[in-house]
Order: C-alpha cells, then structure tokens, then sequence
C-alpha cells in the first residue's frame, strides 16, 4: 500500500451510528482508516434523534405524573413547566454524548476524522477516488453510512411558513402555544405527545385513515385513544389542501374542508436517503426510485468493495439496524476467508416507538399472517388488554394490549405486537426467542418473575386461538 497521507485501507463517508464504531473495530485490527462527517459526529441519532428526544421524553413524564400525582396519594398543588429548562436539559445531554464520543475517536492512532462532505470522484486503478472537501483520498473499500433527512411533502404553502424539522423543534427555548403536528406516525407521535406533557397545545393531521398506518388496526386505534385521552386533536383520513399563515401564525386547510390553526408547524412525514450528494455515478452504483441503494446479505452494493449502511440502504431506519450493519460487515471484514459471512437477511426486524407508553413490534403484522393463513398456514394468535395485565393495574398503567403470533406447526413466534407499560423492554423476550429458534412451549415453560408484564406471556400463550384469513 502506498505510503500517501491521503491513502487509506478503508473510507467511512458518514459517522451516524455504524460508521464510527465500524471504524474503530478495524483501527483496533491495525488498519489505517478515513472517517467523514461534515456535521456532528454520532449523526442524527446523538445529536437530533435518539438521545434529545428519549431525554425531553422524560421530562415529559415527570411532568405527567406530576399532573397524575394526586391518583397515587401524592399532592403537589399546580405544575408548571419550566420549557427552556427541560431544553437545556436535554441539549447538556447530547453535548455530553457528542464530546464523549469525539474524545474516543479522536484518540485513536490509525483513525483520521475529516470534517468535510464525502463524495464519490471515480476510481485511480484499484482504489476509488473519494473528495473530502476540497481533499482527495483513495481507498480499495469504502463504506457509506450517511443516513436520512427529513421529507417535505409538497404542500402547497408550506415551504412559504417556518415550518420546524426534528433538529429545528429541538431548537426551540420558547414553548409553542400551539404545535400542529403533519404526519401521524412515529416521529409526529412522539413529539405530540413530549409537546403536549410540556404544556403546548397540540394536533395531529394524518392523511391516512389511522395513525401508525403499517401497525395492526387495533393499535392504531388504541394509540388515537391515548393521544385523545391526553387532549391532542388528531385529524384522520384528510389530506393537507393548503398551508398559509393564520391568525395564531400557520393555518392548514383540509380536503373537508376544516381548518387548523396553530402557533408553529412540525413536518414529520417520513425520511429522505442522503444519498444524492454522493455522485454514486461516477463508480456505477444505482438507487432506486426513492434514492436507497440495494445491497445483498453482507451490506454489500452491487459495486465490489462498496457497502451501504444504516438508513440508506433501506432495511430499517434504525439506530439498532445501523449498529448490526456495522457489526455484520466488522465481523465479515475481519474474519478468515474460508470462514462464513453474517447476514442482515437472517435477522428479524424489531423496532420500537417510544411514545409513553410504549410501542414494541418484531416480525410479522397480524395481516401478513392473515395472508399466510390463507395460504393454508396453520397460525394462532394470543391478545389481552393492558388493563387486564395485574402489574399494570398496579402501575395504573391501562392503556394497549399484547398480541403474539404463532406457527403451530413448528411452534415457533411469528411475530408480536406490544402497546403498553414496558412494551420496549418486554417485545425483545419474543425478539430473542425468535432469533435463537425456540418455541412458543420455551416461554410457557420457563419460570417469570412476579409481579411483572412478562410473567402474563405464559398464560396468553394458553389463551392463543386459531387465526382466520380474514
């Protein structure tokens, strides 16, 4: 290998939450390695996503058992929220995060960060070209991890009004009086209801029929119910027409004809692949129509020694899936040759929302079963209401339900669904059992502990009932 400055064993372009970790494991295998970023190292998740919002989560639910204090014996008197502070509390935070994870990296021999936009510029023999700024380095592998933006929708007038993203909202010291929220899914949920526990005023416009729109039917109604129950106006089944401004400050007119007003506007409509920067043309790598790149079961893209990780490549838009992409190449990258490779194919897909309480899924949603059943599939399936749950009634934690999916010919989970107290926790029991290939008869028979929500796993398994194809 060359002996150039700018010549490296690997390139990361991006450092969200594979690119760092992945480069760190081959620095500590002796390798010389670039590592991109033209923002914050820990990408969105650190500094925009995970950790501000799981930190003003909580302050969120100090300020509603506060409110609910009076239901546990407890009286407080009023509660006030100091909005700027539970801000700086959660930004305090992220900078701690942040400057833990650049003291790390930076300390490390063989690991050079270049703070710079990373574009593709062709290829010099066997290694490709990649531009860093204004700086030209080569490498026979890269590895992209660059991950998403937020998607503006094109409504008409919004683009005229200070409409707030995931990092602007953050952003803010002074409560909004009133936040309307566009997209009612995972972002717009949470969001809603941290915004409305802090003391805004809040409504969800969904053009979708139901909230959360690829979860099951009935949590989808139970997640309208919980955020109705806290007092969030939630519009389903309309479409945005117009967006302009208003006598609170915005105003969006609706296809029947409504219109809400509010002081500010969060777009939460989904995610963009930042991939149109890369020039992924000038080494042959295609996207698809929404700008992912493919890879095969390695991470790998169609162009050898290219992989794509984490959000772009469009199997979870995860901080956990960007984590295990890193993982699996790391371990195929240092392993023999002979050796056998690790799959992103052989895992299933878990995820959570993290709205209070929880949303927990892992594998397959009550319609795709329902087809399979069609199919002649033997499937059953297990549910029973929080408010049935003897811990949550404890806890006076009622809301959701539990729902387990399961194969009867091989025993095994299909997949679960969890609203509720510690559903977060609690979905990765079945996660794990699925990975490890046990049987519906591994829970029922193992010992829980008393007095927990997992320990009802057992005794829901026994209640399971065949499932129908419609």
């Amino acid at each position: 290998m060359s002996s150039s400055p700018s010549q490296f064993d690997l390139i990361v372009i991006g450092a969200g939450q594979a690119g760092p970790f992945l480069a760190a494991r081959l620095v500590a295998a002796g390798q010389k390695i670039a590592l991109i970023e033209a923002r914050d190292l820990g990408g969105t998740c650190v500094n925009r996503g995970c950790t501000p919002t799981k930190t003003l989560r909580k302050s969120a639910r100090v300020a509603h058992m506060a409110r609910h204090a009076a239901e546990f014996g407890v009286l407080l008197g009023e509660v006030s929220i100091d909005f700027a502070a539970a801000m700086n509390r959660m930004q305090d935070r992220v900078d701690q995060s942040r400057a833990g994870l650049e003291s790390w990296l930076g300390g490390m021999a063989g690991l050079s960060i270049i703070k710079a936009y990373g574009r593709f510029a062709g290829r010099a023999g066997t290694n490709y070209v990649v531009m860093a700024g204004e700086q030209r380095l080569t490498a026979p592998r890269i590895v992209l991890n660059t991950g998403t933006r937020p998607f503006v929708p094109p409504i008409p007038g919004l683009n005229d009004l200070p409409y707030l993203d995931n990092e602007s909202l953050l952003a803010l010291r002074d409560k909004p009086e009133h936040l309307v929220v566009i997209g009612g899914s995972y972002i717009g949920l949470e969001m809603a209801q941290i915004f409305r526990r802090l003391g805004c005023e809040v409504s969800v416009v969904e053009a979708g029929p139901r909230l959360a729109s690829r979860e099951d039917g009935d949590i989808s109604t139970a997640l309208a119910t919980m955020m109705r129950d806290e007092g969030i106006a939630v519009h389903l089944g309309n479409a945005i027409e117009a967006a302009g401004t208003g006598p609170k400050g915005v105003q969006l007119r609706l296809a029947d004809g409504q219109t809400v007003h509010g002081s500010h506007v969060l777009v939460a409509t989904g995610r963009a692949p930042n991939t149109d920067g890369l020039r992924l043309e000038t080494i042959g790598i295609e996207t698809d129509r929404r700008g992912y790149i493919e890879t095969n079961a390695q991470l790998e893209t169609a162009v050898p020694g290219v992989w794509a990780l984490g959000d772009i490549n469009g199997r979870g838009a995860f901080t956990h899936t960007s984590y295990h992409d890193q993982d699996i190449v790391a371990e195929n990258l240092l392993s023999e040759p002979s050796g056998s490779k690790r799959s992103a194919d052989e895992r299933v897909s878990i995820y959570a929302m993290f709205t209070d309480p929880p949303l927990g899924h892992v594998g397959l949603y009550e319609a795709d079963a329902r087809n399979l059943v069609a199919q002649g599939r033997r499937i059953s399936q297990a549910v029973i209401a929080m408010k049935d749950v003897s811990r949550a009634k404890e806890e006076s934690e009622l809301q959701g339900l539990i729902k387990l999916l399961i194969d009867e010919d091989s025993g095994q989970f299909l997949g679960a669904s969890m609203l509720g107290i510690h559903a977060d926790e609690i979905i990765q029991v079945i996660s794990q059992v699925m990975a490890a290939g046990g049987t519906w008869k591994t829970v029922r028979n193992s010992l829980p502990v008393h007095p927990t929500v997992t320990e009802f796993l057992p005794t829901l398994i026994d209640r399971r009932k065949p499932l129908s194809d419609s």
